[in-house]
């Protein structure tokens, strides 16, 4: 009897060694796929909200939208306004409209004015 409890002690031992590193790596596993999920939904948000203040720009035949990009960061909240416009004007105005379409973000308008011609 007492060698049927050792045999199945050394069972038991055998597979939670063999076995434990596995379950240890669902959990982890489990954990990264929920962290991998944030971070798609973070970036799928920026993108969204990079998609909305482009397109809104190109909207607005106001702005010359031709050497203008947008660019979202979502762990700082900040939308960045990068390239150039041919006026002062244009570069306010879509500064605005930067605002008015990224609600909870912070503007960054980073873009030049370069005159055409």
């Amino acid at each position: 009897m007492t060698n049927i409890k050792s045999n199945l002690t050394a069972v038991n031992l055998a597979l939670v060694l063999a076995v434990g590193p596995f379950v240890a790596g669902c959990g982890q596993t489990v954990q990264g796929a929920k962290q991998d999920t944030a971070n798609i939904a973070e970036k799928v948000s920026g993108a969204a909200e990079t998609v909305d203040v482009k397109s809104a720009l190109i909207a607005d035949k106001r702005v010359d939208t031709s050497d203008l990009n947008v660019d979202t960061n979502t762990e700082t909240n900040t939308v960045v306004l990068k390239g150039s416009v041919p006026t002062n004007e244009q570069r306010t105005i879509a500064e605005q409209i930067a605002r008015e379409q990224a609600k909870g973000y912070r503007i960054v308008n980073q873009l030049t004015v370069k005159a055409v011609g």
